[in-house]
């Protein structure tokens, strides 16, 4: 008998949830194609509806408040997704990050995770200013992580909701990424060749996306082989 799970979110708070999205998408100025298919996709998928994502409009900080909660768990499994999606294209700007701390303390949330990337993010600018290069060459014995915080986050994020399983099936893909660069900041950190395995977020992505399959099938008794 296939069971179905019935998820806690309002429609209301969905389409909050989507345009908060959105609004971090926006925020770089580089919401390219890819990215642009990817949220039509999540936006179909969660709303049950075809949606323009061009009459979604930016959501303030306080209305996503209003709408999602403070210090709601709710608001919390929002902040991961749009953490997720910051870091998703390998770069984190100036502007993701702005919004992330204005959306985490309109949610009256724990920032520690991104204070703690804002001060590793320091530490790498000290680093590479000692070596005089572009290149981070770390002593021995102290390897600096700057998504260490996040990784944490993201192991403990216990997914119980069938449309924030469908929206990180649907965001991590099944398969290795091309290479790129990662960028943090304007400044290029790494460059990522086409092996997961060094990939900073691999093993925390692949777990998160494991976790939201083995939901949506063991939990939601649902046909997860669109993902695999």
């Amino acid at each position: 008998m296939t069971r179905t799970a019935q998820s806690p979110y309002t429609n209301e708070q969905t389409t909050a949830w989507l345009r908060g999205l959105l609004t971090l998408a926006w925020a770089d100025g580089q919401f390219d194609q890819t990215e642009q298919e990817k949220i039509v996709s999540v936006t179909h998928e969660l709303l049950g509806i075809d949606t323009d994502v061009s009459t979604l409009e930016p959501i303030s900080a306080h209305e996503l408040a209003a709408t999602l909660g403070k210090g709601t768990k709710t608001a919390d499994d929002f902040l991961k997704t749009a953490v997720m999606v910051a870091l998703a294209d390998g770069v984190y700007s100036v502007c993701e990050d702005d919004l992330l701390h204005q959306f985490c303390q309109a949610l009256d949330l724990n920032d520690q995770v991104l204070k703690s990337l804002r001060h590793t993010l320091e530490d790498l600018e000290a680093a590479q200013a000692q070596t005089g290069s572009g290149i981070l060459k770390p002593t021995e014995g102290h390897q600096l992580d700057v998504l260490h915080p996040v990784k944490h986050w993201l192991d403990d994020w216990d997914v119980n909701d069938p449309k924030v399983a469908h929206f990180i099936c649907k965001m991590i893909p099944p398969q290795c990424p091309f290479e790129r660069d990662v960028t943090l900041f304007g400044r290029k950190i790494v460059h990522i060749p086409p092996m997961c395995k060094i990939n900073p977020l691999y093993e925390q992505l692949v777990g998160l996306r494991f976790r939201a399959l083995s939901y949506l099938a063991d939990d939601c008794s649902e046909d997860i082989s669109k993902y695999i």
